[in-house]
């Protein structure tokens, strides 16, 4: 059974300032979307779905129908803030998504086969796709709770314009992991790389610790895992605007429960994104490097 590439792309980008989902960074056009779909394409996949908002609906279709014609199975799948589980409510002044774990959750009536979550505006690798496709491909996996992960270490997934979040991962010794907590403000300074714990404090870290750049393999069975934090947490967080749910919030307590087990893959790829609109210079760079070295053809698409 083939695994789906479930790509999270409904953010609205307020700090990139611009819908930079499918903004270009290749040669010919391409988004940093448009690479990891030619990675999952070389691993194997056979469908990529878009969580994507109905308000870019139009965006999305213009630039990815005509492209991936042919190549591979698409469709788009809506998050929207009223998408909530039956008999829950919350704040009419919420206008801010419900966060990464609510983006999955959305795709409960869609999937049915082991698939692999990705953010739109990270590059990741081919080595990670077919890394993750080959764990996933494991027989008698489908009904499993045995997910995965992709780490990098988090020196390397730092942005030079400002704070980013993480998911910090504790891992044991045969690389199942123990614990994954979101940070959502670590910065490199100088030499040094901290992140600001919620009493507003600097914790240091080594530089070496996996991270999560949110590069999950799941089966069918987290759907009903999602839905259960989600209620949880509206009811708890129903008056707050702002607040979010995240993938590794939830899977934090799975592990800890013992519900599920997180195997660890590292990755031997550079990973790069674009959180600030001054990254993107840097995207451009990185893909231009990997054309001229003939990782990918300097038109992805013919």
């Amino acid at each position: 059974m083939k695994p789906t590439l479930l790509i999270l792309a409904a953010g609205i980008g307020s700090r990139y300032g611009g819908l930079k989902q499918i903004d270009q960074v290749g040669p010919s056009g391409e988004a940093i979307i448009d690479y990891s779909i030619y990675d999952a394409i070389r691993a194997g996949f056979e469908k990529v779905s878009f969580i994507i908002r109905k308000n870019i609906e139009t965006e999305f279709r213009e630039v990815f129908e005509n492209r991936l014609k042919g190549k591979i199975e698409t469709e788009y799948i809506f998050q929207e803030l009223e998408m909530v589980p039956e008999g829950t409510s919350f704040s009419s002044e919420r206008i801010k998504p419900w966060g990464t774990a609510h983006a999955v959750w959305v795709a409960k009536n869609y999937i049915r086969e082991p698939f692999v979550v990705i953010n739109a505006d990270d590059f990741y690798g081919a080595g990670s796709f077919q890394t993750i496709a080959d764990y996933l491909g494991k027989e008698n996996i489908v009904h499993s709770s045995n997910y995965c992960m992709v780490g990098y270490q988090v020196r390397h997934t730092l942005s030079a314009f400002g704070a980013v979040t993480r998911g910090v991962c504790e891992a044991n010794d045969e690389d199942f992991m123990k614990a994954v907590v979101e940070r959502t403000k670590i910065v490199k300074d100088g030499e040094q790389i901290y992140f600001i714990d919620d009493e507003g404090g600097k914790v240091f870290l080594s530089g070496d610790e996996p991270v999560s750049m949110n590069f999950w393999g799941f089966t069918p069975t987290i759907f009903d895992h999602f839905e259960q934090a989600f209620m949880e947490f509206i009811r708890e967080n129903a008056g707050k605007t702002k607040k979010e749910l995240y993938i590794p919030t939830v899977v934090n307590d799975l592990v800890a429960r013992g519900m599920a087990s997180v195997k660890i893959l590292p990755s031997g790829d550079q990973w790069f994104g674009v959180t600030y609109r001054e990254d993107k210079q840097v995207a451009v760079e990185h893909i231009r490097r990997l054309v001229k070295q003939g990782v990918y053809p300097g038109k992805l698409w013919q």
